[in-house]
């Protein structure tokens, strides 16, 4: 497939080179029909071009979705580094800051994988459209924290609708990954008395989270990974890797639903109707993971704390409603997860195209 068939769906798709830094990148748009295009800029080792482009039209398609659900007044957009992260310089960030000036405004962008904040300080120098800085640099902070109460709304929302209460007190949760997020989601689990069952690589993490449990009515039991996927529980809690809702995991869970905070989690996009078929309910997870989105989208008015954990709570309302619009229609929740998001940007377009008419967002900029 060529290069502009690749491109069909998206609005824009840049290029960047910059010899003299060893930038090479790919910025793409993929829809601004809600806002200019937001989107982290991750860097990898692509073993080539094409691989990269791939990439980034993939996750910028997926933002798009991923601002529909928030209700937050961006679009889908999505940039790639390509190279070694252990050779990342302040110089081809600040490089990377003027391709995104370049775009004036139609692109904001921040942290992925394989870079850091502090790295997008150097970028913050070329241009204002970026997300996610430190806190001394005028940014939000530590998004880890909405990211793990958007988590906590929805395995409310979905306890409501499977044992019509929020409350998971005394239910069973088999949690994948205690990293910053998924550390956040067990911790308060336990304080609400919830039994866990936790698979992570680092001890560290382990010991720590066994810790905690001796300080609340919760439980925790560590187990392996084959163990975690076959264990009998409540609710599958992934805040890891993408793509473990596969052919090999789907036939052994044993658990009433699937709400994490994981990008990406379903393989393949069959593999949701796989789990509706075996009768488990799946939060998608774009809804789920939302709140680190709303926290740096939330940014370009003045970083506000109580503000961005207000729209936070709306994820609670937002799957129930997907979950009631798969059951109306008969389809599985990732289908009408999608539906909803196509409805709302299809609405909006109906009123006014930012592609065609260029505005500007109405935001107080951060100096």
């Amino acid at each position: 497939m060529d290069v502009f068939t690749q491109m069909t769906s998206h609005e824009q798709v840049v290029f960047c080179h910059d010899p003299d830094t060893d930038l090479r990148a790919i910025i793409a748009i993929h829809d601004t029909t809600l806002g200019p295009a937001l989107g982290g800029c991750r860097m990898r080792m692509y073993r080539t071009v094409e691989e990269g482009l791939e990439d980034v039209l993939r996750l910028s398609r997926g933002m798009t979705y991923k601002c529909a659900a928030a209700d937050v007044d961006f679009g889908g957009g999505k940039s790639v580094i390509i190279g070694d992260p252990q050779k990342k310089t302040p110089e081809m960030f600040r490089a990377f800051g003027q391709f995104v000036e370049s775009l004036n405004g139609r692109f904001y962008t921040g942290t992925d994988m394989g870079t850091t904040p502090e790295d997008f300080v150097h970028a913050l120098k070329e241009t204002s459209c970026i997300v996610g800085v430190p806190k001394a640099y005028g940014g939000s902070g530590d998004s880890s924290i909405p990211t793990a109460k958007g988590v906590l709304y929805g395995l409310e929302a979905t306890s409501e609708v499977l044992f019509g209460t929020k409350s998971v007190t005394g239910k069973t949760l088999s949690i994948q990954g205690l990293g910053k997020v998924g550390m956040k989601v067990a911790e308060s689990l336990l304080q609400q008395g919830a039994h866990l069952l936790v698979q992570d690589i680092n001890q560290t993490a382990l010991d720590a989270i066994l810790s905690k449990a001796k300080e609340t009515e919760g439980t925790v039991r560590v187990v392996t990974e084959d163990e975690l996927f076959e264990a009998e529980a409540d609710f599958f809690v992934p805040c890891a890797l993408g793509g473990i809702l596969n052919d090999d995991t789907i036939p052994t869970l044993n658990v009433r639903a699937v709400v994490g905070s994981a990008n990406n989690q379903l393989l393949e996009s069959w593999h949701g109707d796989a789990l509706r078929e075996k009768g488990i309910l799946y939060a998608p997870d774009y809804i789920v993971n939302a709140g680190g989105l709303i926290q740096v989208a939330d940014e370009l008015y003045g970083p506000n704390d109580e503000r961005v954990l207000q729209k936070t709570r709306t994820i609670y309302d937002t799957l129930l409603n997907v979950y009631r619009h798969a059951e109306a229609e008969n389809v599985s929740t990732h289908i009408a997860a999608d539906l909803y998001c196509e409805k709302r940007i299809e609405q909006r377009r109906k009123r006014s195209s930012f592609f065609s008419h260029q505005k500007r967002p109405k935001w107080t900029i951060r100096n």
